[in-house]
């Protein structure tokens, strides 16, 4: 019985985002396979998730950042300091894929700017045995050419993987010509071939994940067992700065709402009950996420279950009716897509949502109890620092948190095409983490302090008072009397608004961040009046 070992691979970055690490593409994957070819063995290792963490150096092309997080930063305001590896080992990786002995090998390459870990996964194993290795995901999708032209990398796959990698197991197995296998590219007499894309399966005959019970409780949510959902493929608003079109086309496929509740029904009686839903627009059919909500509820009412949306929902499409059965159903945290506040800069990457609905939405979701956290993207092409600033002032008098993403580019996108053809360090450098891009009148410390200034909203809105309304300066003299987070926080906010210096709490005392912009700043602090807090709270700021 041929043996097929799919892979998720370590990460190196400043930070990990260890709740959203669950493979479940490469499950997809291996019940397809077993559903199709059920004489293949398929084995998923995550040499990612839960294999720990290890400080390395900084890699010389991100080390203008050394200015920028120079500190172990200890308060609440901190950025980022080490540089780290997430994950196995690769020389304890290849001992375990030996032992695994398997036939071929196939390594998931999702996120652009890890596309290095891949091919160094990738030369390891191809020293330590002879075994074909294809590599998919969506960083594929995008940089197909690069990830082929590796001497480690025999194949590759574009786009949805599903039938594309059961046809190349099946032409492989056999013996027989590679042309026919669709999205498959390979290596001819030292030339790079790319076989012409095809439909997937319909979504309606995707076999659900093939997780075994033993990793119910490998991946938790605040302590509980928790699983990945998809109840689409593919988005219909084709964004400019995303690439989802390069992986799953124009299209956008559903599965039945009744499909998805028996899978989320088998899955709860393996022992997950925290469900995050990762669909890349989860509530653009109004209709058909109701009715999802209808039968959870008539399903799992009274039981233990939780849900959410962690890949981003976007708010355009909610509405009170939305609202109120995703609450009644289960959801309890609402992560939205704003981009921007400024109308100008959201047509330009492709959005047509009013801007001025965005607050409606939020103030009926927090209403009916949610949690949620706004996500910006700053330093998109073409915007201003003044923008930025509205867009933070918009978000702090709103009860969500704020969470900004700082703009880089993702190769095959639209905004890619405006920047002269990425080479692989451009793509290295493709995270949030390098702010990498700067454009006219927005500098890196623009960027990094607009980023902390988020931040100590945030901190803020996370503060806990009595009544409905407090001033600032109240909370600052009462800071001796806070636990020892808020205690610093309020006193490194003090610091800064007294001295014009922002301290970062070290092991060797208080030392003054250089590369955080004061002016800019205070710019956006003196328009800032009052925000509210996550729990609809007032904190007043300055009197009108």
């Amino acid at each position: 019985m041929p043996r097929l070992l799919l892979i998720q691979p370590p990460v190196q970055d400043f930070y990990d985002t260890d709740i959203r690490l669950q493979p479940i593409g490469l499950y997809y994957l291996k019940a397809a396979v077993q559903r199709y070819l059920p004489e293949f063995q398929v084995v998923v290792r995550d040499f990612h998730h839960g294999r720990g963490r290890k400080t390395i150096p900084l890699p010389g092309e991100l080390r203008y950042l050394k200015p920028f997080y120079q500190f172990a930063d200890a308060s609440p305001f901190s950025t980022f300091h080490q540089y780290y590896h997430f994950g196995a080992p690769y020389a304890e990786i290849v001992r375990e894929v030996l032992a695994e002995k398997p036939d071929i090998i196939g390594i998931s390459s999702l996120f652009s700017p890890y596309y290095r870990e891949v091919l160094t996964l990738a030369a390891g194993l191809k020293k330590a045995m002879d075994c074909p290795i294809i590599v998919g995901g969506s960083h594929v999708s995008c940089a197909p050419e690069l990830m082929l032209a590796d001497a480690n990398v025999d194949y590759i796959i574009r786009g949805e993987g599903e039938r594309p990698l059961v046809e190349f197991l099946k032409a492989w197995r056999q013996g027989q010509g590679l042309a026919g296998v669709p999205n498959l590219g390979y290596k001819e007499g030292g030339r790079l071939v790319f076989n012409e894309l095809a439909p997937n399966y319909p979504v309606s005959e995707l076999p659900i994940p093939d997780l075994p019970d033993s990793e119910t409780g490998r991946y938790l949510f605040n302590g509980r067992p928790i699983t990945f959902v998809l109840t689409s493929r593919g988005c219909p608003l084709q964004c400019s700065f995303c690439s989802v079109r390069l992986t799953f086309g124009k299209s956008y496929r559903r599965r039945s709402a009744a499909e998805v509740v028996d899978e989320i029904s088998h899955r709860y009686s393996q022992g997950s009950r925290v469900f995050d839903f990762e669909d890349d627009n989860l509530t653009f059919d109004k209709k058909e996420m109701q009715r999802l909500c209808r039968l959870l509820l008539e399903r799992f009412r009274g039981r233990d279950i939780q849900l959410l949306a962690m890949n981003g929902v976007s708010w355009a499409s909610l509405d009170g009716q939305t609202l109120q059965l995703m609450r009644q159903a289960g959801f309890t945290h609402l992560n939205l897509a704003l981009v921007s506040c400024s109308q100008e800069i959201l047509a330009a990457v492709g959005r047509s949502q009013r801007v001025e609905e965005f607050g409606e939405v939020v103030q009926t979701a927090a209403g009916l109890g949610f949690a949620m956290v706004a996500y910006l993207i700053l330093g998109l092409p073409g915007d201003k620092l003044e923008n930025m600033i509205a867009s933070l002032l918009t978000l702090a008098r709103l009860p969500v948190l704020i969470g900004v993403s700082i703009f880089y580019l993702t190769p095959g996108t639209g905004l890619a095409a405006q920047f002269p053809p990425m080479t692989p360090a451009d793509i290295f450098l493709s995270r949030a983490t390098a702010m990498a891009i700067e454009t006219e009148g927005v500098r890196r410390r623009h960027l990094y302090t607009l980023f902390i200034a988020a931040r100590i909203v945030n901190f803020l809105k996370g503060l806990e008072f009595a009544g409905r309304e407090r001033h600032l300066d109240q909370l600052l003299a009462e800071a001796a009397e806070k636990g020892a987070r808020t205690r610093l926080g309020l006193d490194l906010l003090g610091r800064l608004l007294a001295e014009g210096k922002l301290y970062a709490a070290t092991g060797k005392g208080l030392q003054a961040v250089p590369e955080f912009d004061v002016q800019l700043f205070l710019q956006f602090w003196e328009k800032l009046d009052r925000l509210t807090t996550l729990a609809g709270k007032q904190l007043v700021i300055r009197d009108g």
